[in-house]
């Protein structure tokens, strides 16, 4: 897209992908070009400009995303113990069922499979760079996850065609790995879970693609750091809603919001299981206490702009309706006797 600013002195040109590329031309000699370039073409792409008087000044540097190409999905040898959603054995439960608090036998193999994930996403990490799709992302994933000897778990579940979800900037979560190809100044959620020993560990984080502007650093950072404080307030006898009076204040105070629509649950030889674990404010809180044997998922989403979300034609890709930036950080946490142990650390 190019776009020419009427002042005589400047002459910007900015490439943005989008859903559809269109290309645009101002006559910088047009005395109508503010106006049309307000009324027809900045709202398109208002998220990444500001507008005043005298000039547009570029203030982001990252693209608008929308799915892709989604490639074959990739096999799992046959010697890979699968879990059983694989062959339709996909168990409901709800959210308000017992906890369950598992045995010092899951919890070892909880313990194995959680830092197989993590191992996962540090090897994830290495991947991420300019000029890298996220279908090779995943690709690389998949193909190191089965070298373990595991099973990617996204993988059918409940349909989902890859082995990991891979959310670039205006993908709030669940984004399938596909064609899109990494800028510099993007940000990208890797989220991996793992099928290890008969345990699903599940973890994710966001990474900076090659150099970002200050505002998705700092999006980064206080999305990690949410998610630490609501490791914090876990412990024997608290309430599950601790985790959100925790973690939404100190969002806010930062200036952020969190995504009310998806939540933390809990994990284990299931890949969800009670309870479902919410990151603000809301009457659906779970006001249950933490035992010790617990184990569970806090992933906070935080968004620059408003919490509203869309869900692609593919049935998983959210996507925020402002097109601003989203971030998310997670951890599979176990209640222990005297506090909390993060597995996937």
């Amino acid at each position: 897209m190019h776009i020419y600013c009427t002042n005589n002195c400047i002459s910007t040109l900015l490439e943005l992908s989008l859903y559809h590329i269109r290309m645009y031309s101002i006559n910088p000699t047009c005395q109508l070009c503010k106006r049309r370039l307000v009324e027809v073409y900045l709202p398109q792409i208002s998220s990444l400009f500001f507008y005043n008087k005298r000039s547009i000044r570029h203030i982001r540097s990252y693209q608008i995303v929308r799915p892709g190409i989604v490639s074959k999905r990739k096999e799992v040898p046959e010697h890979i113990v699968k879990p059983g959603y694989v062959t339709g054995k996909l168990q409901k439960q709800s959210s308000r069922s017992a906890i369950a608090i598992h045995s010092e036998d899951v919890i070892g193999r909880m313990r194995a499979s959680c830092s197989l994930a993590s191992y996962i996403l540090q090897f994830a990490k290495g991947l991420v760079e300019p000029g890298i799709s996220t279908d090779e992302i995943d690709s690389c994933i998949h193909d190191e996850i089965v070298r373990c000897g595991a099973y990617p778990s996204t993988l059918l579940y409940k349909g989902f065609p890859k082995s990991c979800c891979t959310s670039v900037n205006n993908v709030v979560c669940h984004g399938i790995p596909d064609d899109t190809i990494l800028q510099c100044g993007d940000i990208i959620n890797i989220d991996v879970t793992v099928y290890y020993m008969g345990c699903h560990g599940d973890t994710s984080d966001t990474f900076p693609v090659g150099e970002v502007d200050e505002k998705a650093q700092h999006l980064i950072s206080i999305t990690q750091s949410a998610l630490l404080k609501g490791v914090l307030a876990c412990k024997p006898g608290a309430r599950f809603t601790e985790i959100a009076s925790a973690i939404e204040p100190y969002a806010v105070t930062n200036g952020f919001k969190i995504c009310r629509r998806f939540v933390g649950h809990g994990i284990g030889e299931s890949f969800h299981m009670p309870p479902n674990v919410y990151h603000s404010f809301t009457v659906l809180g779970d006001r249950r206490k933490m035992e010790p044997g617990m184990i569970f998922t806090i992933e906070p989403i935080l968004m620059e702009g408003k919490t509203n979300v869309e869900i692609a034609t593919d049935g998983w890709t959210a996507l925020s309706k402002d097109n601003l930036l989203s971030a998310q950080a997670e951890h599979t946490v176990l209640v222990t006797d005297t506090g909390r142990d993060i597995l996937t650390k």
